[in-house]
């Protein structure tokens, strides 16, 4: 030991002592070493690889061919037990003993070739072989096999023994465009490499020998007597038992090519965007999206009979942004755009804003949850919204409006809010599509006149979500980046930024507030009991159809899973019975179904304070009015107190109002009575029997003031006349609203009489095109006017 250690240390001398006394011969010998240390390069292999896409526990969901047309997966790091043992068994025995080439095989080979006059057997190592198909083209000659045998020594010096044959199982021939294990494997046996039996690991060892002449579905006999062989090898060489052999040597053959998945082909194309050629795993549950498949294929099945025929659905868990399903469309065809990515597509948004406006009015103090809001006739610049189902409530609750889905309250509400700065609370979420002037939307924006698309809505509605959980997990506080983007790669911890007390975009207040009037919202047909059922599923959820009934949307929360929904045409196409609520909702559900039952959201109570609120207007309670405790956020302690209660003077009857002109003060009733404007008032009675218009004034008193205003037409409106079929001109219907229904009315047109009115005040007329002035008024000389423009079609 002491004569080593005496060796070592003199070495560096002596090595002097050599470049002393010989300096050519050592600078030839420096450069020799140096050359053999760069001889290999840095990367083997340049060829293009599959883009390879697997669920989050290992399940290949779907592969895209590399750009030179061939199937070849990046390269594993581990090369299964089973083919490990057969490839070295056939092909190099002597694979863990030697520095990378064989001598004995190489003399060996060189014999039988001799003998036989031609090249009958190589003797090269496994080792040679990498080398080899990293220098494809390249001519067999002594010489090339010579260069094998050197760079082989030096990739041994590199790589481990497992390394090479990871790099062999990677690129060996399959035969065709197969390359590499993991491809053959599948191709071949419909499984993962790690999945094959010891009959199958055989096969595929033995193929790479003559892929141009062996495969699949040729020359059976030939591949199955090299399959045997190497079986029973295997067997001789106590690697398998006589049992496993038997049972091996029983196996048929492959006889055709398998197709490999295509579980989650459209989440393959948003990958190959930024990770081609690449082996992602992903986050996607893949027993998950199995069943969404499913159902997307049934519901394709039922909805193409109306002629729809794209839809698209994503499943996010909401901890990590993690998308755990993806079905970018439809099993249809090519003629039907089957390959076409719906959810990263913009299409027009229909309702499904509307909640974004909620609880962004909720958050600035524009209202309240239970504030009354106008639905009624409503021209605004030319633009005249319409709900739905094409009738008014003169006012509703602002959560019931959302529950709804009433587009007029949503555009009045909007119009308060502003229209900018609704649009920049929409930049905030970052909705990419979203990105004309806010002034081309205009009030259109809360009822698809934007675009918006799958990925961003979806995104959306998990970091609100997100916001609620973290802020009442951590005593109030939210995190800078909540709204980050969603993720598909397994493992990736998303950024949320710091912790803060500022909320990022909405408070949690106004976003629970939302939620729980989005989960008012009436479940599609078949569903309509579920609120009777403890352990119904409560979600928040809203729907969207857009204008021509071209997008179906619905999209839903619970506290941790989001999902999303879009049915329709790729084309733009619309449908007569294309909605939400029909179309979108049901798969939903059914998608909803499939996800563990979570709880509700918790009430965020940091973020919000309990008030006094007029139970018939919602609005902050007046003094006198009728109040109930509500829970409203920060702000909402700033809103506006209730207009609608006024003071009015009763006789002792109670039935007639009074005044000091007909009543003495000790002999008049004081009371506080909810009044409606006229024209709300005249559709909201309509609705609720509890409503009481005020009382008339009594005969005998002077000096008072009916109340009445126009339905239709606006001020200052465009009327377009239409004919119909037989061409011709459609009158023009004028309402008006009188606080005293039986009061007759007058009606006159630039000054000329047209007729009178009572009970129900509407007059037809026919006016010619031009600027006309209507004027109303009653028995009492109380006077309306309206100026309108008539344009003839």
């Amino acid at each position: 030991m002491t004569d080593l250690k005496t060796k070592i240390r003199n070495f560096p001398g002596r090595i002097a002592k050599a470049i002393k006394r010989n300096p050519i011969k050592s600078a030839v010998a420096a450069l020799l070493l140096l050359g053999y240390y760069f001889c290999l390069p840095r990367e083997l292999f340049h060829e293009p690889y599959a883009t390879v896409i697997e669920s989050r526990d290992g399940e290949l969901l779907a592969a895209k061919i590399a750009a030179d047309g061939q199937w070849r997966f990046p390269a594993q790091d581990s090369v299964p037990y089973k083919f490990r043992k057969c490839i070295v068994a056939f092909e190099d025995r002597q694979f863990y003993r030697h520095p990378g080439f064989n001598p004995a095989a190489m003399v060996n080979a060189a014999r039988q070739n001799a003998s036989a006059g031609r090249v009958v057997r190589g003797g090269s190592t496994l080792t040679q072989q990498v080398i080899r198909l990293s220098r494809k083209g390249k001519k067999r000659t002594y010489f090339e096999k010579i260069i094998e045998v050197i760079l082989a020594t030096r990739l041994e010096l590199r790589h481990s023994k497992e390394e090479i044959l990871a790099l062999y199982a990677a690129h060996a021939p399959y035969g065709g465009n197969v390359i590499g294990l993991e491809m053959a494997s599948w191709r071949y046996f419909g499984v993962q490499s790690h999945q094959l039996s010891w009959a199958e690991s055989a096969t595929l060892a033995v193929l790479p020998n003559a892929p141009s002449l062996i495969y699949p579905g040729k020359n059976q006999q030939l591949l199955l007597a090299k399959r045997n062989r190497l079986l029973v090898q295997l067997k001789r060489d106590g690697i398998i038992d006589a049992q496993t052999c038997s049972l091996a040597l029983a196996e048929p053959l492959p006889q055709k090519p398998f197709d490999l998945p295509q579980t989650a082909q459209h989440l393959l194309q948003r990958v190959a965007k930024s990770h081609a050629g690449a082996r992602i795993t992903t986050t996607v549950d893949a027993s998950l999206q199995h069943r969404v498949n499913q159902l997307a294929k049934y519901y394709h099945s039922q909805f193409k009979q109306n002629d729809v025929n794209n839809l698209a659905v994503i499943v996010v868990d909401i901890q990590n942004r993690d998308i755990i399903a993806y079905v970018g469309n439809a099993p249809t065809d090519a003629a039907h755009q089957k390959d076409v990515d719906i959810i990263g597509a913009p299409r027009s948004t229909g309702s499904i804003l509307k909640p974004l406006l909620y609880a962004s009015m909720l958050d600035d103090g524009y209202l309240l949850p239970n504030t009354l809001v106008a639905d009624i006739p409503t021209q605004i610049s030319g633009y005249a919204p319409q709900n739905f189902n094409l009738t008014f409530d003169g006012a509703v609750p602002a959560h019931r409006a959302l529950a709804r889905s009433l587009n007029i309250p949503a555009v009045l509400m909007l119009q308060d809010f502003g229209v900018n700065k609704f649009y920049e609370k929409l930049q905030q979420f970052n909705l990419r599509d979203v990105s004309r002037r806010p002034d081309n939307y205009g009030l259109s924006l809360v009822l698809g006149g934007a675009e918006s698309n799958l990925w961003d809505l979806s995104r959306t509605y998990a970091g609100m979500s997100a916001t609620v959980n973290y802020f009442n997990a951590h005593q109030g506080k939210y995190r800078t980046r909540e709204f980050a983007e969603l993720n598909y790669i397994a493992g990736f911890e998303n950024n949320f930024g710091k912790e803060s007390y500022q909320k990022t975009i909405l408070g949690a207040g106004s976003i629970w507030l939302a939620y729980n009037a989005m989960e008012e919202v009436n479940r599609p047909e078949g569903d309509e009991a579920w609120k009777f059922y403890d352990s119904s599923l409560k979600i928040a959820w809203k729907t969207g159809t857009s204008f021509g009934n071209r997008d179906a949307w619905a999209i839903g929360t619970n506290s941790r899973y989001v999902v999303g929904v879009w049915v329709g045409n790729a084309t733009g196409e619309g449908r007569p019975e294309l909605t939400g609520v029909e179309s979108a909702a049901p798969l939903l559900f059914d998608v909803f179904n499939l996800l563990p039952r979570k709880k509700w959201f918790g009430a965020p109570l940091n973020d919000l304070e309990e008030v006094d609120v007029c139970r018939q207007s919602g609005y902050l309670a007046q003094p006198d009015c009728p109040k109930i405790k509500q829970f409203v956020p920060l702000k909402g302690k700033t809103t506006a107190v209730c207009p609608y209660h006024k003071t009015v003077h009763l006789d002792a009857s109670g039935r007639y109002r009074v005044n000091s002109s007909c009543a003495s003060v000790d002999e008049m009733i004081t009371k506080k009575w909810f009044v409606l404007p006229p024209v709300m008032e005249w559709y909201y009675k309509s609705q609720h029997i509890e409503y009481l218009p005020l009382p008339p004034m009594r005969d005998d008193c002077t000096g008072t003031t009916a109340v009445m205003d126009f339905i239709y037409p606006k001020n200052n409106g465009k009327i377009y006349l239409t004919r119909n079929f037989n061409s011709e001109v459609q009158p023009v219907i004028l309402k008006v609203a009188h606080s005293r229904r039986e009061t007759p009315l007058f009606w006159y047109v630039d000054d000329q009489y047209q007729g009178m009115t009572k009970t129900f005040h509407e007059l037809a007329i026919k006016p010619k095109t031009g600027l006309h002035y209507i004027t109303v008024t009653d028995e009492n000389g109380n006077e309306i006017k309206r100026k309108i423009e008539i344009i003839s079609e």
